[in-house]
C-alpha cells in the first residue's frame, strides 16, 4: 500500500505510539518499510561554555537511550525486523519529521495523540504540528 512510512514516537511515553503501530503495519502491508523517529530537544544555549562538555555528555545518554527503546519497539511488530528502521534526531519534532520525509521521500506519516485537552488547544502538541506543516499525508491515531 504505501513504501516508506514515518512513525514519530516518544519513547519516554511508549503507550501514545503503541496505538499507532497495528496502523503502520496495516499501511506498510507486505512491502511498505517503517522508520520510527524519535525527536530530542535541541541544546539550549551552548553558550554556556563551562557545561558544554557535561551537556553534550547528556545529550549522548539520551541518545543512546532513545537508540536502545526504539530497537526494543521494533520487536511491538509483527513484519519482518528489517523492514523497521530507527532514528533519531535533535530539533524540532515538526520540522525533524518533515525533514526525514523529504530525504525519505516518505508516502505517509502515521503518530499516536492524546486526546484533546483545553491545554493542547491553546497551546499545540506535537501532532497537531505535524499535521498543519506536513507535506505528505498524516495518519492521527488516538
Amino acid at each position: 500500500m504505501y513504501q516508506t512510512i514515518i512513525m514519530p514516537v516518544d519513547v519516554f511515553e511508549m503507550e501514545l505510539s503503541d496505538k499507532a503501530v497495528r496502523h503502520a503495519e496495516f499501511l506498510a502491508q507486505s512491502q511498505g518499510v517503517i522508520h520510527l523517529l524519535h525527536v530530542l530537544p535541541a541544546s539550549a544555549s551552548m553558550s554556556l561554555h563551562r557545561f558544554a562538555a557535561d551537556l553534550r555528555r547528556f545529550e549522548e545518554h539520551l541518545q543512546q537511550e532513545a537508540q536502545t527503546r526504539l530497537s526494543t519497539m521494533t520487536t511491538h511488530f509483527s513484519i519482518d525486523p528489517s523492514r523497521v528502521h530507527i532514528h533519531v534526531r535533535f530539533g524540532n519534532v515538526r520540522d525533524q519529521v518533515n525533514e526525514l520525509a523529504t530525504e525519505l521521500n516518505a508516502d505517509m506519516i502515521v503518530i499516536g495523540s492524546h486526546n484533546p485537552t483545553i491545554s493542547t488547544h491553546l497551546l499545540g502538541s506535537n501532532a497537531s504540528s505535524v499535521v498543519r506543516y506536513a507535506r505528505i499525508p498524516v495518519l492521527v491515531v488516538r
